[in-house]
């Protein structure tokens, strides 16, 4: 590897290492310049041709960007939902590229987006090492968790948001009060908010928001646990489980919400044909759901691989990192296969959801722009991080000046 070069994979698959090359060489499309007349200045990573850049795609992005040996900057887009951030504490989830303005939707009125700004940036302090950064956002993460309390926390703890809140559009969750991932990820965000107070050695900060980690922990242990099918649901506004199994159950694992038991039990179903053990882990809905659509419908099946990239990164925490590698690399056949009916993985694209039964891209009906060809926010999640991480198995950090090197088994490969 050179100074001014991408890394460099050796695997014994060579169709691996070529989508991790082209990768590197599609996302200059999405590096925006910004035109004269946008009000967002610098470089920034969105989608070709996207008149509005989303928050679930700074954050996102920042998983794969800290690998291009700084070609890419992983925190400009970032930054500029901090530099919007409202006196509330307000980020919204989209702004416009040209005016800089919110873009509100009907059925999310406060623009509430994933909130996972600190887990992206606990990562980027472990690629980068820039502590000054980390000193720098954390006012800004505190201000932005003080406004999502006072908009949407309830008496019994837990967060009651719009659906699309959560990133899961047309999820057959349509009575979930208090989504499952979205509360999962608030957590998410207060746990890595404690690490990153600990990484300027604030103890009194690490603890209280260590605090706020373990109240919502045992509330979501207490109220969206169901003991008899093992899994975790979405609860109504009368703290009733809903039935139905989604991929949203497994953001518990990322938080380290289950102990080991209940952790074995939804782990047991990542594997089992009936529920997420489809070919092309995972689906979005669990197999033996009258909900399930073979062709996707959207959030109703489908296997997005920013899904697929958070379920794996879950397992890592449970240490289960054969099962993780072996997913890893289902997933990316299944992602090659998908590129080109006729095999030839030259030619085709990269899409923003897959079919969970057999290759091919997702379908939605009710949308003509779906799936997106080169969806590169999720996409390079898969080709970029997963065969960096779990398929050759390496794990990097900076400020721990380490490289822990996960062999599930013995083959040559590298970076």
């Amino acid at each position: 590897m050179t100074k001014h070069d991408f890394p460099k994979i050796h695997f014994y698959d060579q169709d691996f290492v070529d989508i991790y090359d082209k990768t590197w060489a599609w996302i200059q499309d999405c590096w925006n310049m910004g035109s004269e007349s946008s009000v967002l200045e610098g470089k920034f990573f969105s989608y070709p041709g996207s008149v509005v850049i989303h928050q679930a795609d700074a954050i996102f992005s920042s998983f794969f960007l800290v690998y291009s040996n700084r070609i890419y900057q992983a925190h400009p887009t970032l930054d500029i939902f901090y530099e919007r951030q409202e006196s509330s504490g307000a980020i919204r989830s989209a702004y416009d590229i040209e005016t800089g303005l919110p873009v509100l939707e009907a059925d999310n009125p406060e623009g509430l987006g994933m909130p996972l700004f600190a887990w992206a940036e606990f990562n980027l302090y472990h690629k980068s090492a820039n502590k000054k950064r980390v000193k720098d956002v954390i006012p800004i993460l505190h201000k932005y968790i003080g406004w999502i309390d006072a908009a949407f926390k309830q008496p019994n703890g837990l967060y009651m948001v719009p659906l699309s809140a959560g990133g899961m559009a047309n999820s057959p969750r349509e009575n979930a009060a208090y989504p499952m991932d979205f509360n999962t990820m608030m957590a998410i965000n207060v746990l890595y908010m404690s690490a990153l107070a600990d990484i300027l050695n604030d103890k009194e900060a690490s603890f209280q928001y260590k605090r706020q980690y373990f109240s919502l922990k045992t509330r979501i242990n207490t109220l969206m646990w169901d003991r008899e099918d093992g899994f975790y649901h979405d609860i109504d506004s009368q703290e009733i489980k809903l039935p139905i199994k989604t991929i949203a159950g497994y953001w518990p694992l990322l938080a380290e919400i289950p102990n080991d038991d209940k952790a074995a039990r939804i782990i047991d179903k990542l594997q089992d044909p009936q529920f997420f053990g489809a070919p092309h882990p995972f689906p979005t809905v669990a197999v033996n759901e009258p909900a399930f659509t073979e062709s996707g419908g959207g959030y109703r099946g489908s296997v997005f691989p920013h899904l697929t990239f958070m379920v794996i990164k879950g397992l890592e925490r449970y240490q289960r990192w054969d099962l993780a590698r072996e997913c890893a690399i289902r997933h990316l056949y299944f992602v090659l296969d998908s590129m080109s009916p006729d095999g030839n993985h030259h030619k085709g694209n990269l899409w923003e959801a897959y079919l969970p039964l057999q290759e091919g891209p997702a379908l939605w009906p009710e949308r003509n722009d779906f799936p997106r060809p080169q969806y590169l926010t999720y996409d390079a999640l898969s080709t970029i991080c997963l065969t960096i991480e779990n398929i050759v198995g390496l794990f990097i950090s900076l400020p721990r000046k380490t490289v822990d090197w996960i062999i599930p088994n013995l083959e040559v490969m590298g970076v």
